[in-house]
């Protein structure tokens, strides 16, 4: 597996179709499970992001990520990043590869932090593996989201630290 830059004119159909299949359940992201095609370009390959994709051998792509700063100007100094795998590929370490580069791509790019700051609080699986990389939950907003099944539960704001030692 490796991971490489997306390419808007390549990979945006095989993108799609992750993004597309990761929103449509309604319990991990905020993005409308009806979102048109047309919106993922603002939703993923905007001029001011950082797009990348995991491939196998075949160019496959397993998954994908984006990084942004978090905010504008005075806070532009810390990262946002969001991660989605392909959902066949669950379990093979895709979301652990997406992670690692990028904490290793903010690091290189100056970012002195990465901050998500809406970890559905049901994820569990996604909050235990940023949890390994050492992102720490710094806040919790009650009620943020509206799980497809569940009804509102609560979010997380999770936060590393990038230094020379973490």
């Amino acid at each position: 597996m490796n991971i490489r830059r997306a390419d808007v004119l390549k990979d945006y159909d095989k993108v799609w179709d992750i993004f597309t299949n990761v929103i449509s359940t309604g319990d991990t992201y905020v993005f409308d499970p009806k979102t048109p095609k047309e919106s993922l370009h603002k939703n993923w390959f905007a001029d001011y992001m950082d797009t990348f994709v995991a491939i196998d051998e075949n160019e496959e792509i397993l998954g994908t990520y984006i990084i942004k700063p978090n905010q504008i100007d005075l806070g532009n100094h810390i990262a946002n990043c969001s991660y989605m795998v392909n959902p066949k590929y669950h379990g093979h370490g895709t979301g652990k590869l997406l992670c690692e580069h990028s904490i290793k791509f903010a690091k290189d790019k100056g970012y002195l932090g990465i901050q998500f700051n809406i970890v559905v609080s049901t994820n569990e699986s996604a909050v235990k593996l940023w949890q390994k990389f050492g992102f720490a939950i710094i806040g919790t907003t009650p009620k943020a989201f509206r799980h497809k099944t569940l009804g509102l539960v609560d979010t997380f704001i999770m936060y590393k630290e990038l230094t020379a030692n973490k």
